[in-house]
């Protein structure tokens, strides 16, 4: 008996060791994962700059700061020629190959800074503007042999800093201009039409089975018909988006309004699934306390079981969006992989999201884009954890234990 019981202790100490093991294994590969991800990500928020010296009354003829204010200073900063005065500006201090140096788009920086203080253009001042794309990989890692030249030439100007236009911007051509914005703000109203589609028509399909739905063979093919439906492969919803909100109605291709249509579908099938679980683990006295005080089916069933139900409900629901949110194929399916520049201003606007822009990038020659590729990464993990710790906040607060 005594060696029995050993060998008993002893597997139970294999078994810990071996799912201890487990777990560390399973740590490491998300470390290794989160270290790759934030080394090469954090540089896609930082940009390489050189500082240019501008004297505004030398190259505008005086102009006044209150022309750049109020609704027509982004008109009247367009119609000045910044682009030749910036460019002006960098050959007098360069030389005639200095426009080589910076991003085309670089005068931006400058529009951004006149409209936020008119009073810049009444003197000389120094900005500090991005250079090119592969004079900042050289100035970070290392570059062509012209690029790294360059590097060493201006090593005592070149400084790192800050890449707002990552965080403001959307869709460029140009690695030193490319931001998230665009593809975030499409993430968010798709993932909103998403949500508003499948939360209510989940949760109700779900009470219907759960509640009201007789047993019989017609109820079983439905149950086994949205269980199957869970487990079919994202393409296929695209498919299914393609031939019937695009090809058979006609909707706007590239729209947040079919990309949340087509995600609602896939995502369905995951709130029935949580919600009738949800709805079962609700004791059945809580039904017959309330139908023996005279509360009739229906108040039963949306006064009693759908409160005490609803945090697993909501935790299944936030699971399925963040799956959701991470799709890129069915949306490749409906055109949403378009060039974007312009963030959506509503549901039939085109757009795109966070993983197809990841996709999009990921295919770019640039090298500037690998880092940019890593920091929408970034961007795209924190939205899930942001959605995860979401769904746990619920399930506490809203628990009910008996």
């Amino acid at each position: 008996m005594q060696k029995r019981i050993a060998k008993r202790y002893a597997a139970e100490r294999r078994f810990k060791a071996i799912g201890m093991a487990a777990i560390m294994l399973s740590a490491g590969f998300l470390a290794f994962l989160l270290v790759i991800m934030v080394g090469n990500g954090f540089r896609g928020f930082t940009q390489t700059e050189l500082p240019v010296e501008i004297d505004f009354p030398a190259v505008t003829g005086g102009v006044s700061p209150s022309q750049f204010e109020g609704a027509n200073g982004n008109a009247n900063i367009q119609s000045m020629g910044l682009p030749d005065i910036v460019n002006s500006s960098i050959e007098l201090q360069y030389g005639k190959d200095g426009t080589d140096l910076f991003s085309t788009s670089g005068w931006t920086s400058v529009s951004a800074m006149i409209l936020a203080d008119p009073k810049i253009v009444e003197q000389k001042t120094t900005v500090y503007l991005p250079v090119t794309s592969e004079i900042d990989v050289a100035y970070k890692d290392s570059g062509t042999p012209e690029s790294e030249r360059i590097v060493s030439k201006y090593s005592d100007q070149l400084s790192t800093g800050f890449n707002w236009n990552f965080l403001s911007n959307s869709d460029a051509t140009d690695p030193m201009q490319v931001g998230i914005w665009g593809a975030f703000k499409g993430s968010l109203i798709t993932m909103l039409v998403t949500l508003l589609l499948a939360f209510p028509v989940g949760v109700l399909a779900a009470l219907y089975l759960e509640e009201y739905a007789p047993k019989n063979r017609l109820t079983d093919l439905i149950e086994v018909s949205i269980n199957n439906l869970a487990a079919v492969p994202s393409i296929i919803f695209g498919l299914l988006g393609l031939a019937v909100f695009l090809n058979f109605f006609g909707m706007p291709r590239s729209g947040a309004l079919v990309g949340g249509l087509t995600l609602a579908l896939m995502t369905m099938p995951v709130i029935v699934i949580s919600g009738r679980n949800a709805v079962k683990a609700v004791p059945p006295s809580i039904r017959e306390a309330a139908l023996g005080i005279g509360a009739s089916p229906l108040q039963v069933v949306f006064h009693h079981v759908l409160p005490l139900a609803l945090p697993g409900i909501l935790t299944g629901t936030i699971i399925g969006m963040a799956r959701a949110l991470g799709e890129t194929a069915p949306l490749l399916m409906i055109g949403m992989r378009a060039f974007i520049a312009t963030p959506p201003s509503g549901i039939t606007d085109p757009a795109t999201v966070l993983p197809v822009q990841i996709f999009l990038w990921s295919d770019e020659v640039d090298r500037g884009f690998v880092e940019k590729t890593s920091a929408a990464i970034i961007i795209l993990l924190l939205f899930l954890l942001t959605m995860n710790a979401l769904a746990i906040y619920l399930r506490n607060r809203f628990e009910t234990r008996w």
